[in-house]
């Protein structure tokens, strides 16, 4: 095998993932394995293995490919994916903690990725951090919705969001 076949391996992933067909991905899932024996430390193999798992619903089994796959330096849109679905992943399986600093990371990176932001407020819920979680999506609501009573009450809901709290004396 060679590297060459993977853009054709994330192609029918993509294609096993839209129609969710499980026979397509656990054969990609399969030649991505072969692949990585002949490629052990291209952080984008790695990061390809990770997702034709998460997408065949082997979450857990995705997580060390993710992690290798940022230990050898995947960056660009893929880092960016890769810790969506790393941290995404460390919260489904209670790995809060985890989850929470990867999605601060990935939030830090690529401050205009809004699905980070929100599977990080998720994280912050599950870490018991509410009023951070519930600050974050308020944020993220405003600033993306067209609802005309909500952007007629903006200034007001973002004024109470700096401090959830706040109690009037």
């Amino acid at each position: 095998m060679t590297r060459d076949e993977l853009s054709k391996l994330i192609e029918r992933r993509e294609e096993g993932r839209a129609k969710q067909d499980q026979s397509i991905l656990g054969e990609v899932r399969n030649h991505l394995l072969e692949l990585l024996s002949y490629y052990p430390d291209d952080a984008e193999i790695n990061y390809q293995t990770g997702i034709a798992h998460d997408n065949s619903g082997l979450g857990r089994e995705a997580i060390p490919y993710y992690e290798r796959a940022l230990e050898l330096g995947l960056s660009g849109p893929d880092l960016e994916r890769c810790l969506m679905g790393l941290g995404s992943t460390y919260r489904y399986w209670g790995h809060y903690q985890k989850a929470v600093e990867t999605l601060r990371r990935g939030m830090s990176e690529f401050p205009e990725n809004r699905a980070i932001k929100v599977f990080l407020a998720m994280a912050l819920y599950n870490s018991q951090s509410y009023k951070e979680s519930v600050e974050l999506l308020i944020t993220n609501l405003m600033e993306t919705t067209s609802d005309e009573k909500l952007h007629y009450f903006k200034r007001g809901i973002l004024a109470y969001n700096e401090d959830l709290d706040e109690i009037a004396e």
